[in-house]
C-alpha cells in the first residue's frame, strides 16, 4: 500500500521532467522571421542613407541588431534570387532563372529542400506571406513545400494587362494583355482578384494583418514567417495611411509604409512576450530597377542596379536582430549571401540538411559578432547561365559580357529607355573602390590568375553560357504535371 505515493511521485517527476524538456526546447529553438522585398536598392533604408522620407522602425532594428554591408542577393532578378534564398543554392544549380511568368511550364522542384521544409524537421510552424514567384500552379506554391499557410500573389505584380497607366494597353507590350488579372492565392486556391491600380493599396496592409494573425495564432510553438512583400516593385500602390506623407513622391510613401509594417510586426512579437527569443532577418531580393526613375529606389554609390551584375544589381541592404545571440548596434562587413540563410537555420536548430549539394555556408559565427571569415569567395550568375563575374576577398573578377544600362530614366511608372552596353575583362578593389569605377588588373595579374582559377571551379561544377562550358551538378527544375495542364 506504501508503494502508491511512490509511484504518484514518480509520475509527477517524469511530467515535471516531460514539462522541461518541452520548455527548454522552446528556449533552445528560435522563431525566425524573414522579411523580404522586392526591387529595393541598397541605400533605400534610413541606416544605409535614404532621403527624403523615414524608416524609423527599420532604423531602430539596425540599432538593435546588426546591419550587413556586404550582403548579397543570390541573382540581380526576382525569381531566380528567390530560388537561391528558399534552397541555399546558385540558381543556375536548381535550374530557376529569370524571371517566370504567369502559366510557367517550370517551377521549384519537388526534390529541393526549402528553409521551411528544413525546419519542419523540427516541428515548427510555418507560414509564408506575399510573393512567391518559384511556379504559379499548385504543384509549385508554397504549400506544397513546406509551409503550412499561405496568403500572397504567385508573381510579380507588373504581370497582369494593365499598363503603367492603369489601362488595359497595348503599347507598351503586345503580350500584356494576354495575361491574366493579378491572382491572391489563401492556401493553394485565389480569394479574390486585383483588377485594378487602387485595390493594389491594400496589399502592404493585407499582408501586414496575415502575418500579424500568424504570429499571435503561432506564438506558443517555434515559428518560421517568410513575409515577401510585393513593394518596391513596379507599379507602387500605397494606401490612404500613407499616401503623400514622404518628401520623395509615391516611392518613399511606399517605403514609409513598408516600415510601418516591420513596425507592426516588431510590436506583435513584443506583446507575445517573444521577442528575445526571435530572429529577425530584413533583406531585399535584389537592387532597384532604376530604369523606373522616381518609382525606383537608390543604389547609392554602386554601379547600376536590378538585372546586371554589377555591385547595384546583387549588393543590397541587410539587418538581423536577435537579442540572444546578435550584438547590438553592430555594423558588419564579412562577405554573406543570401543562400547562406538555410544552412544557417540548419545549424542554429541542429537540423541535418537533407544531402542536396548547396553553395550556401553557415554564417551562425558572424551573427555571434565573431571576426572570422565564413564566406570567401562569391559567383555572379546571371541570364540563364553566364558566369558574369566572380569574387574572392575583396577583389571583383568581370568578364567579357553584355548588360543593360540606362540611357534615360522614366518617370511616374513609365520604364524609361535602355540599351545594350558591353565590358570586357576588368578586376576592381571593392574595398577602395565599391563602385566599381577603376580596373586595375593589369597591376594585379596573379590575383587575376586567382580569381580565374574560382572561375574555372564554377564553369565546371555549374557550367558558364558565355564559355559554352556544361557544369557537372545543375538538377532540373520542377515541370508541370499532366494533370494540371
Amino acid at each position: 500500500m506504501k508503494k502508491l505515493p511512490f509511484l504518484k511521485l514518480v509520475l509527477v517527476l517524469s511530467f515535471l521532467i516531460i514539462q522541461f524538456s518541452v520548455f527548454s526546447q522552446r528556449k533552445m529553438l528560435p522563431n525566425i522571421v524573414i522579411i523580404f522585398m522586392d526591387d529595393m536598392g541598397y541605400a533605400d533604408l534610413g541606416s544605409y542613407g535614404a532621403i527624403g522620407y523615414k524608416t524609423p522602425n527599420l532604423d531602430k532594428l539596425a540599432k538593435q541588431g546588426m546591419r550587413f554591408t556586404n550582403f548579397y542577393s543570390a541573382q540581380p532578378v526576382c525569381t531566380a534570387s528567390r530560388a537561391g534564398l528558399l534552397t541555399g543554392c546558385y540558381p543556375n544549380r536548381v535550374g530557376l532563372t529569370g524571371a517566370l511568368f504567369p502559366n510557367s511550364k517550370i517551377g521549384i522542384n519537388s526534390n529541393e529542400e526549402t528553409f521551411a521544409e528544413l525546419l519542419k524537421k523540427k516541428d515548427y510552424k510555418t507560414g509564408m506571406v506575399g510573393k512567391w514567384h518559384l511556379g504559379d500552379s499548385k504543384q509549385f506554391l508554397p504549400l506544397q513545400h513546406g509551409f503550412d499557410e499561405y496568403l500572397g500573389i504567385p508573381y510579380s505584380n507588373d504581370m497582369w494587362p494593365l499598363g503603367s497607366n492603369g489601362k488595359l494597353s497595348n503599347n507598351e507590350n503586345g503580350a500584356r494583355t494576354k495575361l491574366p488579372f493579378l491572382p491572391l492565392i489563401d492556401g493553394n486556391v485565389a480569394s479574390k482578384t486585383f483588377t485594378t491600380m487602387d485595390e493594389l493599396s491594400d496589399l502592404t496592409t493585407i499582408y501586414t494583418e496575415r502575418a500579424v494573425k500568424f504570429i499571435n495564432e503561432n506564438s506558443k510553438k517555434p515559428f518560421l514567417l517568410y513575409m515577401a512583400h510585393t513593394m518596391v516593385h513596379v507599379p507602387l500602390a500605397v494606401s490612404s495611411k500613407f499616401k503623400g506623407k514622404s518628401k520623395q513622391g509615391l516611392y518613399g510613401d511606399v517605403m514609409m509604409e513598408v516600415d510601418w509594417s516591420v513596425g507592426e510586426i516588431m510590436e506583435t512579437l513584443k506583446k507575445q512576450g517573444i521577442e528575445e527569443n526571435t530572429l529577425v532577418i530584413f533583406t531585399s531580393d535584389n537592387g532597384p530597377w532604376i530604369t523606373f526613375g522616381n518609382h525606383a529606389g537608390s543604389a547609392g554609390n554602386l554601379r547600376e542596379g536590378k538585372v546586371t551584375s554589377w555591385e547595384g544589381g546583387q549588393k543590397v541592404s541587410c539587418i538581423m536582430r536577435w537579442p540572444e545571440t546578435i550584438p547590438k548596434g553592430v555594423e558588419n562587413k564579412a562577405l554573406a549571401c543570401a543562400i547562406d540563410l538555410l544552412p544557417t537555420f540548419a545549424a542554429i536548430t541542429n537540423t541535418p540538411l537533407s544531402g542536396n549539394k548547396i553553395d550556401g555556408v553557415n554564417i551562425l559565427p558572424l551573427l555571434k559578432g565573431g571576426n572570422v571569415v565564413v564566406r570567401d569567395e562569391l559567383l555572379y550568375y546571371f541570364k540563364k547561365n553566364d558566369l558574369n563575374a566572380v569574387r574572392k576577398g575583396n577583389w571583383k573578377l568581370v568578364f567579357p559580357h553584355l548588360y543593360t544600362t540606362i540611357i534615360e530614366k522614366g518617370k511616374d511608372g513609365k520604364a524609361g529607355k535602355t540599351m545594350q552596353d558591353s565590358t570586357g575583362l576588368a578586376l576592381y578593389d571593392l574595398s577602395l573602390d565599391p563602385s566599381e569605377k577603376f580596373d586595375v588588373k593589369d597591376k594585379n595579374p596573379l590575383i587575376v590568375a586567382k580569381l580565374e582559377e574560382v572561375a574555372n571551379r564554377a564553369r565546371a561544377d555549374l557550367g558558364d553560357g558565355l564559355t559554352r562550358k556544361k557544369g557537372s551538378n545543375q538538377r532540373e527544375p520542377g515541370k508541370l504535371q499532366e494533370t494540371e495542364k
